[in-house]
């Protein structure tokens, strides 16, 4: 078989696939019983986005789009000599205010020494006084050391009290310095895939600028809409499935886990069999953790389809919509 028949065999191969395919998925479109509603779709998966708390220049970037990253995974690194600086220096601060607190009590034992001194002198001067040995001017004198002694007593215990006061405020300013320099290492707040790396090296970035945006493929879901008479009888949790264009052949579960409470117009992109005038309600329909778990290596957002949901819970699903997954 030459090269020119060789590619006619496959385009008519190709060809009767995609026919194939095509009765497949109008096979699938074909009219529901009772008790189910319609709608089409996109997936969208949950859209975190990495960004700086702090500004700063950007040091690295560890990851790329399309990769897998796990919850705590360090994703950058921002500058942050000037941090660290202020870090060395509040624990400087620290140990000063420690230093500051043993001199304190240093001197609070000096101060008690020279009051119980003051006191001893005050006693003796008032035995003398009261035999006859000495004058009332060295008691008076007696009392005012006594007096003096304790206020240099209080003075020197206010500045203990000041002192632990100031290692309390440096220890604080030291922990809210770590804690900060903690944000200037960025991690993945959850797992996820990369979608898009937004930031390179080098570059400065205001407070919130964004670095990496992730998809959250343990949290996809499609929203759809639909009229009033099937978004009335719907209740949260009830099942769907979900049938995607690029593989019609597959059928996946979901359920509704949310319900608009006020109807709106469906958005353009949203192709319905109704007139796009009428009002419609939206619906949220969540596919279960433990299947995008196992094919999250081929989970997308984006990817158009249609859902059918069980509005009726008594109503039997169609042997064509049972659950068949790849």
């Amino acid at each position: 078989m030459n090269s020119r028949a060789r590619i006619t065999l496959i385009v008519v191969v190709l060809a009767a696939l995609g026919v194939g395919g095509w009765v497949f998925w109008q096979s699938r479109k074909a009219e529901l019983p009772d008790g189910f509603a319609r709608s089409n779709g996109r997936i969208e998966a949950e859209r975190v986005d990495v960004a700086l708390k702090f500004p700063g220049r950007i040091v690295e970037v560890l990851v790329d789009e399309g990769q897998m990253v796990a919850a705590g995974e360090v994703i950058a690194r921002i500058d942050a000599t000037e941090l660290e600086a202020q870090v060395r220096a509040a624990l400087a601060k620290t140990r000063q205010a420690k230093q500051e607190l043993a001199q304190a009590n240093a001197l609070v034992a000096q101060r008690q020494g020279e009051l119980a001194l003051a006191k001893t002198e005050l006693d003796r001067a008032k035995t003398l006084v009261a035999r006859g040995y000495s004058t009332g001017e060295l008691l008076d004198r007696r009392r005012s050391q006594e007096i003096t002694a304790t206020a240099a007593l209080n003075t020197a215990q206010a500045q203990i009290a000041a002192a632990e006061a100031a290692i309390e405020v440096s220890e604080a300013n030291v922990a809210a310095l770590k804690a900060n320099l903690a944000d200037y290492t960025l991690t993945a707040p959850r797992s996820g895939r990369v979608q898009y790396r937004m930031a390179e090296p080098g570059e400065v970035l205001a407070a919130g600028g964004k670095v990496v945006s992730l998809l959250d493929l343990t949290d996809v879901y499609m929203d759809v809409y639909l009229p009033t008479d099937a978004a009335g009888r719907l209740r949260l949790g009830a099942e769907a499935r979900l049938i995607f264009d690029a593989a019609p052949q597959y059928v996946i579960p979901a359920s509704v886990t949310f319900v608009a409470s006020e109807a709106q117009f469906t958005p353009k992109y949203v192709e319905t069999a109704s007139e796009r005038e009428k009002l419609m309600f939206r619906v949220k329909l969540q596919i279960p953790v433990d299947i995008l778990r196992r094919y999250q290596d081929v989970v997308k957002s984006g990817v158009p389809g249609q859902a059918i949901v069980r509005v009726t819970p008594a109503a039997q699903w169609p042997e064509a919509l049972a659950v068949n997954l790849p």
